[in-house]
């Protein structure tokens, strides 16, 4: 019998490929957060649902998303403070795009100052947000 070497060395390396990007939707409506889940895994991407701040918070900790899609307005809390949860402990995602059905100046520029990169209107049609998501995960 071969020493165990020799055996390895015949076993050609596997390659893995990369996982797809994760999107996190922080969102309490579980009707919204369903159809937006099926709305990413149609186009390929890994969706991970959080609906509250808290959850948002511990989700970014297990693994931090590439896209964070943001309801302001959450049980426990103002969505951005899951954002800043997220960054305090390290694990903030790449982008963070907040969501919100007020559609004002006061809102947009809070949002923008604590870090997100969009603010979105809802309803938001769906054709413009998967459009607008390719451009965040490049």
């Amino acid at each position: 019998m071969p020493p165990d070497d020799a055996r390895t060395a015949d076993v050609a390396p596997t390659w893995t490929p990369p996982a797809p990007p994760l999107v996190l939707l922080v969102e309490d409506s579980a009707l919204v957060a369903s159809a937006l889940r099926i709305l990413f895994e149609e186009t390929g991407r890994r969706v991970r649902v959080a609906p509250d701040v808290a959850a948002a918070v511990a989700a970014c900790a297990d693994e931090p998303p590439a896209l964070m899609l943001l309801d302001l307005t959450l049980p426990d809390g103002d969505g951005l403070s899951a954002l800043a949860g997220a960054r305090a402990r390290g694990a903030a995602p790449r982008v963070t795009v907040a969501m919100t059905g007020h559609d004002d100046p006061g809102t947009r520029q809070r949002c923008l100052a604590a870090g997100c990169a969009d603010v979105l209107v809802k309803p938001v049609p769906a054709r413009e947000l998967l459009r607008r998501a390719a451009e965040w995960l490049g």
